[in-house]
């Protein structure tokens, strides 16, 4: 079993979310690092303050040298596939192969209204997700890309130059049986629930196997997270209990959920607990 940490970039001072991820890196128990992507925060006060995902991941990045690094996920509305994959292709260069890129749906009505992004209804929202995913995983890994679809048009467009892993593994987020699950079935290298019990995981995972198996996949080819939301200043030996439940579900990776205010020194003890149920 593997994990990682995870701090959404709200409500929080920027030097103690460096510190964190600083520490993290230095811990090899965690194996990846992630944010998030929202323009208003979720958890606390909707009126506080949030940090823009792609800007904050680069500056992270440049802040370690080992723990993988992504956004846990990127929401497709808030930008071109084109404009991500070039994103992408450049973070993938600066930290040196390590990202792991991110995608979901999108879902926030509060911040597409107040910004003027069109979130669309639910099924062509769908539609709209699972063609930015492909969009970006032609131009990560084409010389030239030509694609004709309902909401995106590529002409001989390139995404130049490439980072050290043309295109990074992708991970989706999100639990929908029908769309959600078939997209992740086709694209995804990494799925991720934020949320689930070990019976609703599994209930997820069979739903996902249904799937691969119609588009020909191996779903042992897919990592499984979820994420498990750890308070700040509280004992961590129940969270690495929980960690450890999941493990045995089928959980691949942990991905702590960390809540402000962000304390570097809570890694250690969360470590320690980790192997103390491994």
């Amino acid at each position: 079993m593997r994990f990682g940490i995870k701090t959404a970039p709200q409500h929080c001072i920027w030097q103690d979310m460096l510190d964190v991820w600083r520490a993290a890196d230095e811990i090899d128990l965690f194996e990846s690092a992630w944010n998030f992507d929202h323009f208003y925060p979720l958890v606390g006060d909707p009126e506080g303050t949030c940090m823009e995902a792609w800007v904050t991941l680069t500056a992270l990045a440049a802040n370690t040298r080992r723990i993988r690094i992504g956004c846990m996920v990127n929401a497709v509305p808030y930008r071109h596939p084109a404009l991500t994959a070039n994103m992408a292709a450049s973070l993938d260069i600066v930290s040196d192969g390590r990202l792991d890129l991110g995608f979901g749906a999108g879902w926030h009505e509060e911040e597409c209204l107040a910004y003027g992004i069109d979130l669309k209804p639910m099924r062509q929202r769908m539609d709209r997700f699972e063609e930015a995913v492909e969009v970006v995983k032609m131009l990560l890994t084409r010389e030239q890309s030509s694609y004709s679809g309902e909401h995106y048009q590529l002409t001989e467009a390139r995404c130049e130059p490439k980072g050290p892993q043309g295109c990074p593994p992708v991970v989706i987020g999100g639990g929908g049986e029908k769309r959600t699950l078939r997209v992740v079935a086709r694209f995804a290298d990494h799925w991720n629930l934020t949320s689930a019990t070990p019976e609703t995981f599994q209930a997820k995972h069979d739903v996902l196997a249904g799937h691969c198996e119609r588009v020909g996949r191996n779903i042992n080819d897919i990592a499984c997270s979820v994420q498990i939301a750890l308070p700040a200043n509280k004992d961590p030996q129940p969270y690495a209990e929980q960690a450890a439940v999941l493990g045995e579900a089928g959980v691949d990776v942990v991905i702590f959920s960390m809540r402000t205010p962000y304390h570097c020194e809570a890694l250690e003890p969360l470590a320690k607990a980790l192997q103390a149920v491994s």
